[in-house]
C-alpha cells in the first residue's frame, strides 16, 4: 500500500481512538464515527448498521442519509446491498447502487441520489456484528485502497462493538454481553439447572485494536510468530504422536511459517491496527473464507489456521486458558466441544454444559448422561455472546440455553426445577418398592453406567443391577491403551460396588461417533453403519481378548454378566463367544479362579439379528435390545442428525410390531430378553414395552423413578388393549391414544 494511504488511514484511526476514548454515550460515539469516516474517505455518506437479532440489521447511526432514518431502518439478512454484505461476509463495491441485484430502495434514508456504493462486514472472528457503508453522488468504482482502508476501519468497529463502546442502557443501545439471549440447541442429557457460566476456553480480549508505532507493533507480532514456530516445532518433536496427530501440527508448521501470512499482517499494522486487532482481522478474513469453501480438506486447513491465530493472540496478549478468573459458584461449563477426559476432570461439580458442536452419542454426550448433567448441544454462537459469570439457565429437556435471562423467565425455570425436585422426593419414597403394575406384573428396572462415579445410583435409585456397563469410556478418557490390570482393577471395584446385583457388561462398543484418540480414525461415508463395535473386536481380537480376561480376573470366582454390541448375525456371535470359552478355558490352566457362572449374551441393535435363526437364540444366555440404534436403523433415521431423529416416534406402531416379533421369539427359545435405551426411560414407552411382554427395562438412574411411578398405576392389559385398538383403526402411533387413556389413571 502506497505511504500516503498507509498514512491516512493511521490518521483517521488514531482520531477513531479519540473519539472512542472520550466520555460520551454510544449514539454520540457512532455519529462522530461517520462523520469522521465520510470526511477521510471524502464520501457524502456513512452509514454504520449492526445486527438487532441474528437476522435484523438496524441503520445506529449515519452522516448523509436523513436522521430521522436511524433506528427506524431495519433490514433482513439478505436484504438490499446491506444484507448482501452481511449475509456474504464480503464487501459489495458498484458504481450504480440502484441497478445493481437486490438493491432495496428505502425512501426514508433519502438514498435514492446516492450513486456509488461500498459496504464491508463488521465481523470479529466469525461474529457477525453489522455492516459498514460510505456512499457518493459521484458514479464510481472504490479501489483496493479505498476497501481495504474501509476494512482495517470495520475491524476497530468490530473490536469496540465486542467492548461495548457504541452501547449504553439510557440511549437505547444496550451492550452486547448485557441482553437476554436464548439459545435452541438439542437436547444432549435431560434435565434443568441454573448457575454461572464458566468458559472452557476463555475469550482473548483485544482492548488496544489501535497502535501509534508501527515498527514496535511488527516486532511484537514478528516475535510472537517466531515463538509459536518453536513451540509447533517442539510438539512436532513428541514421540508419542501419531501419524494424524503430526500431520495436523505438520499444517500448523506450514501456516506458522507462511510469509504470506505474516505480511498481511505486518500491512494491516502499517495500516494503523495493533498487532492483535492485525492478527484478529486476518483470523476474521479466514472465518469467512472457511463458510464458502466447499472442498472439506481446505476447509479443515482454514480451521487449522484459526486454531493457529487463536494460540498467537494468546502469545500477545498473554491471556492463557488459566485466566485466573475464579470458578464461580453452580458453574455451567460452555465450550464449542470439549472431551471426555476434560469434562470428568471437571466432575460433578458442574451444574450443566451447553455446547456449540457435539451429538446426541458423542464422548462429551456419554459422560455427561454418567454424571447426570445436563447437557444442550449445538447451541450455535453461545462461546461468542457468553462471559464468565454470566447468569445461565440450561434446559436439556428442551435442548434450550437462557443466558442473561429476564426475572420472568428465571422465576418459571425455578418453579420448573421445583416442581422436578418435588416429584423426585415422590419418587425417591418408591426406591425400594417393586416396579409391580395394577395386574400383578412386576418389572425388573436396571440402571446404564459407565464410570465408579455411577454405582452409588445404584442404592439410591432402586435399581435392581445393572443392565448395562459401558467399558468404553476407560479407554475414551486416555491417551493410550489402558493395561490389562488396571481393568481388572476397575472391574472388580464395580461388581464390588454392586454387592450381589447382577452387572451386563458391554465389550467395547467403538467405531461410529466413538473414536479411540490412540487409535486411527476411519473416514467411512456412513460410521454408524461402518466398522464398528463388535467388528472391531473381532478384527482386533488381541483388544477383545485383553478385554475378555479383566474381566474374568475382576470376577474372581463370582458370576460374571458379558455381552457383545452391534451383533447383526450368528456368525459373529459364536465368534465372540468362543473367544470367551477359549480365554476361560485359559485362564483355569494357569490356575486363575474363573467365574462360578458365566453368562454370554448379544445386543440386538440391528433388524437382521431378529432374523437369525433359531440356533442363535437357543445359544445365546440372553438378548438385551438396544432400543437408541434399532430405532435409527429400522426407520432409516440417523440419530445424530436433528432433522430427521425426531420424526420418528417409538410408539410408531410399525416399530411396536417390530418388537413384538423379537418378544415372540425369545419366548419361543426361552431366551430371556430386555430392552436398553433412552426409550426405556421414558414411561409411557417403558409402560408400552411392559405391556408387549418385556419384563426387564435398562435406564439411567434418574429415569426409574419416573417409570416405576406410571407402572405402579398401570394395568398393562388396558395399555396392550389400547395399543390393538390403534393398530385395528390404522394410526400411525399408538401415542394420542395413550395418552387419552392415562389421563383417566387415578394415583
Amino acid at each position: 500500500m502506497p505511504e500516503r494511504s498507509d498514512s491516512d488511514s493511521r490518521k483517521l484511526l488514531r482520531r477513531l481512538r479519540d473519539v472512542l476514548g472520550a466520555q460520551s454515550k454510544g449514539q454520540e460515539r457512532l455519529d462522530q464515527i461517520t462523520h469522521l469516516i465520510a470526511d477521510s474517505m471524502l464520501t457524502e455518506v456513512c452509514s454504520i448498521y449492526l445486527f438487532r437479532d441474528p437476522e435484523t440489521l438496524e441503520l445506529c447511526a449515519t452522516e448523509g442519509l436523513k436522521p430521522e432514518a436511524v433506528h427506524q431502518t431495519r433490514m433482513k439478512l439478505g436484504e438490499g446491498l446491506v444484507g448482501r454484505v452481511a449475509r456474504s461476509n464480503a464487501p459489495v463495491n458498484t458504481a450504480d447502487a440502484p441497478a445493481e441485484k437486490g438493491f432495496r430502495y428505502m425512501p426514508e434514508t433519502g438514498e435514492e441520489i446516492y450513486s456509488s456504493f461500498l459496504g464491508v462486514p463488521i465481523q470479529r472472528v466469525g461474529e457477525k456484528l453489522g455492516v459498514l457503508v460510505v456512499q457518493s453522488k459521484t458514479a464510481r468504482q472504490f479501489s483496493d485502497d479505498e476497501i481495504y482502508a474501509l476494512e482495517v476501519v470495520a475491524m476497530v468497529l468490530a473490536e469496540m462493538t465486542e467492548l461495548g463502546a457504541f452501547t449504553s442502557d439510557d440511549d437505547g443501545m444496550r451492550a452486547l454481553h448485557r441482553q437476554p439471549v436464548m439459545f435452541h440447541g438439542a437436547t444432549g442429557q435431560e434435565g434443568a439447572a441454573e448457575g454461572h457460566v464458566w468458559l472452557h476456553e476463555p475469550r482473548v480480549v483485544v482492548t488496544n485494536p489501535v497502535a501509534d508505532d508501527p515498527l514496535t507493533e511488527i516486532d511484537r507480532i514478528r516475535e510472537a510468530v517466531g515463538q509459536l514456530r518453536v513451540s509447533v516445532d517442539d510438539l512436532l518433536s513428541l514421540q508419542s504422536l501419531d501419524k494424524d496427530q503430526k500431520q495436523v501440527l505438520e499444517a500448523y508448521r506450514m501456516f506458522a511459517n507462511s510469509r504470506g501470512w505474516l505480511r498481511r499482517m505486518e500491512e494491516d499494522i502499517q495500516s494503523g491496527l495493533s498487532a492483535e486487532a492485525a492478527v484478529e482481522k486476518e483470523q476474521s478474513a479466514a472465518r469467512a473464507r472457511l463458510e464458502t469453501v466447499p472442498d472439506a480438506y481446505l476447509r479443515e486447513r482454514l480451521q487449522d489456521l484459526d486454531d493457529l491465530s487463536n494460540r498467537l493472540l494468546r502469545i500477545l496478549t498473554g491471556q492463557g486458558a488459566d485466566t485466573g478468573a475464579a470458578m464461580p459458584d453452580n458453574p455451567v461449563l460452555v465450550a464449542r466441544n470439549i472431551g471426555p477426559a476434560e469434562l470428568l476432570e471437571y466432575g460433578r461439580k458442574l451444574r450443566g454444559v451447553v455446547l456449540e458442536d457435539g451429538s446426541v452419542g458423542s464422548h462429551a454426550a456419554i459422560v455427561a448422561r454418567a454424571l447426570a448433567i445436563p447437557l444442550v448441544i449445538h447451541a450455535r454462537r453461545v462461546t461468542t455472546e457468553a462471559l464468565n459469570g454470566d447468569h445461565i439457565l440450561v434446559d436439556g429437556d428442551q435442548g434450550i440455553a437462557h443466558l442473561r435471562p429476564e426475572e420472568t423467565v428465571a422465576r418459571a425455570f425455578r418453579d420448573k426445577i421445583a416442581m422436578q425436585t418435588q416429584a423426585q422426593q415422590r419418587y425417591a419414597s418408591l426406591r425400594d418398592l417393586p416396579a409391580l403394575t395394577r395386574c400383578g406384573t412386576t418389572i425388573a428396572l436396571h440402571m446404564n453406567a459407565g464410570l465408579m462415579a455411577d454405582l452409588p445410583s445404584l442404592e439410591g435409585s432402586g435399581a435392581d443391577g445393572v443392565g448395562l456397563f459401558r467399558t468404553e469410556l476407560q479407554f475414551l478418557v486416555r491417551n493410550k491403551m489402558p493395561r490389562r490390570a488396571e481393568l481388572a482393577t476397575l472391574y472388580a471395584r464395580v461388581m464390588d460396588a454392586a454387592k450381589d446385583k447382577r452387572v451386563a457388561f458391554r465389550t467395547l462398543d467403538i467405531g461410529s461417533d466413538k473414536v479411540l484418540p490412540y487409535m486411527k480414525p476411519n473416514d467411512e461415508p456412513n460410521p454408524a453403519m461402518g466398522w464398528r463395535a463388535i467388528r472391531v473386536g473381532l478384527d482386533k481380537p488381541g483388544v477383545l481378548r485383553m478385554q475378555i480376561q479383566a474381566l474374568l480376573r475382576a470376577a474372581n470366582g463370582r458370576p460374571l454378566t458379558v455381552m457383545f454390541p452391534f451383533v447383526s448375525e450368528f456368525s459373529e456371535f459364536q465368534n465372540a463367544r468362543a473367544h470367551v470359552l477359549r480365554e476361560v478355558h485359559r485362564e483355569r490352566s494357569l490356575g486363575h479362579v474363573v467365574p462360578d457362572q458365566l453368562e454370554i449374551g448379544a445386543m440386538l441393535e440391528t433388524p437382521s439379528l431378529a432374523f437369525a435363526p433359531d440356533a442363535f437364540f437357543q445359544l445365546t444366555d440372553f438378548v438385551s435390545i438396544g432400543g437408541n440404534d434399532l430405532k435409527q436403523f429400522f426407520f432409516a433415521a440417523d440419530r445424530e442428525n436433528e432433522r430427521v431423529r425426531r420424526r420418528y416416534d417409538m410408539l410408531n406402531l410399525s416399530f411396536l410390531g417390530f418388537i413384538e416379533q423379537i418378544i415372540a421369539r425369545c419366548a419361543a427359545t426361552g431366551t430371556p430378553l430386555s430392552f436398553c435405551g433412552e426409550d426405556a426411560g421414558r414411561p409411557i414407552e417403558a409402560l408400552v414395552l411392559a405391556a408387549l411382554g418385556l419384563r426387564s427395562l435398562s435406564m439411567r438412574p434418574a429415569s426409574i423413578g419416573p417409570v416405576k411411578a406410571l407402572l405402579r398405576r398401570a394395568d398393562l392389559g388396558q395399555i396392550r388393549a389400547v395399543v390393538d385398538a390403534a393398530r385395528a383403526r390404522g394410526d400411525d402411533s399408538a401415542r394420542p391414544a395413550l395418552m387419552d387413556h392415562l389421563s383417566t389413571l387415578s394415583d
